[in-house]
């Protein structure tokens, strides 16, 4: 018996490989991407395509297992370059919820690809889950504060509870929940806090939209009520199992169009808000079924290809470093610190730098393009810029100044969607789980 089911499963696994996915009238290759094409484009693989994306996930892997701590599980917003910041700026022990989501998805990618051991793994992934849900990580009404203590779990000075980082923290939750099945505590822990998100309150009295967080003083004024990064966090709380937003929740925020070079999409937001609620949820192939029945996951492609075009043609004009390979801006480090930019339209005082994490981040929407800047950042710039976790997060080609620090959203977010070009898994994993599929049915989302 169990040499037939070993063997059934190497015959899945096949088919798996071989497997192609039918997208907005072009096909996707999930896996083993000989030819590829993403929105109608195909593109021939480079042979040294799958060597690339193996190493810059082993390496984004890495991240994890070094910031993530071994008690807590808690994972390190970043990690200084120069260790001499650490005592400068004071934030070595700053956890975040968000990272730590992002750190409990990257647990499920090392295993499966025998980074480190399915026991280490898992062990990393129960510590993380039992300090969001018996209190040494403080919670109002089931949702987290931002950032916190790495060690102790406490609040990090007087940031907010995040309605958004909670939310890729749930996503991970998930993601381990369905990998480590076999697991009763993981599966268990991650069902538990789940079921204390209270969706509702969350909402301060709307009872559809969700506000941005809430502190001791109370709500933040501002509501996830145009598209940015909200897809997950509104599909989590219509297919939560106890405190649940009503279905029409998914249709009560703005679809605000954009247009640029003749690329039409809804949204004005930074690349990063088309990757991340979609590297778990799996809207391939899905549209909406009711009002502007928007394609979304063909709104990334277009959104990621509008991008690409105003960095090499609009800003290329002031910034000539800027090509049709060398491109990307996205919330990332700068200069002069922490910088939300990107565009179109323009966000943020853009001086020249190349994020790499807006190409990586979208390597399973629009791969033909970001594998191709993922070779010539590393090819013309790698000396420079290629590291131990990967590519920096961010250097100016003009000035020469290169981002010293690893921010973990954005090596987090390269991994999920170099994971998902290659092999399909966390949408796979994620999706799994009965939560989304159910949301997505009741928002009307549908092949």
């Amino acid at each position: 018996m169990k040499d037939r089911e070993k063997d059934l499963g190497r015959k899945r696994r096949l088919v798996k490989r071989r497997e192609f996915l039918r997208i907005g009238g072009g096909v996707v290759a999930v896996a083993g991407f000989g030819v590829t094409a993403a929105g109608g484009l195909v593109f021939a693989k480079r042979h040294d395509d799958d060597a690339l994306l193996e190493e810059l996930a082993r390496r984004c892997f890495q991240y994890f297992w070094d910031a993530s701590d071994e008690e807590t599980g808690i994972c390190r917003d970043l990690i200084h370059g120069d260790v001499s910041d650490n005592a400068k700026k004071g934030d070595e022990a700053r956890g975040s919820t968000g990272v730590t989501g992002f750190c409990l998805t990257a647990m499920c990618i090392g295993t499966e690809r025998k980074w480190i051991s399915r026991g280490q793994a898992k062990e990393r992934v129960r510590r993380a889950l039992r300090s969001y849900t018996n209190g040494k990580v403080l919670a109002t009404n089931g949702w987290f504060y931002h950032f916190i203590d790495v060690r102790s779990g406490k609040r990090w000075k007087d940031v907010e509870i995040s309605t958004s980082d909670s939310i890729w923290l749930l996503a991970g939750a998930l993601t381990c929940r369905e990998y480590f099945h076999e697991d009763h505590e993981i599966r268990d822990l991650a069902t538990l806090l789940y079921s204390r998100y209270d969706f509702p309150w969350m909402t301060n009295g709307d009872g559809k939209l969700l506000s941005h967080g809430w502190r001791p003083e109370g709500f933040i004024k501002f509501r996830y009520d145009k598209y940015c990064q909200l897809a997950a966090m509104y599909l989590l709380g219509i297919g939560s199992p106890t405190h649940a937003l009503p279905a029409d929740a998914w249709y009560a925020w703005g679809r605000e169009p954009n247009s640029y070079a003749g690329y039409n999409y809804i949204g004005t937001s930074l690349l990063w808000t088309y990757q991340y609620p979609f590297a778990w949820f799996d809207f391939r192939g899905k549209r909406e079924t009711r009002g502007s029945k928007v394609d979304w996951f063909g709104n990334c492609v277009t959104a990621t290809r509008a991008h690409r075009e105003w960095c090499y043609t609009d800003l290329a004009k002031e910034f000539p470093r800027y090509t049709q390979n060398i491109w990307g801006i996205t919330s990332s480090s700068s200069p002069k610190g922490y910088a939300a930019w990107g565009g179109p339209p323009t966000h943020g005082r853009i001086d020249g730098s190349v994020v790499p994490c807006a190409a990586g981040g979208s390597l399973m929407i629009a791969p033909d393009i970001c594998i191709a800047a993922m070779h010539a950042m590393k090819d013309q710039y790698g000396g420079k810029i290629w590291g131990k976790y990967g590519f920096a997060d961010a250097f100016n080609p003009g000035t020469s100044w290169v981002s010293n620090d690893t921010l973990g959203l954005d090596v987090g977010m390269t991994l999920l969607s170099a994971e998902n070009l290659r092999s399909g898994n966390v949408w796979e994993w994620f999706m799994r789980s009965e939560e989304p599929q159910r949301a997505m049915e009741l928002a009307g989302i549908k092949r």
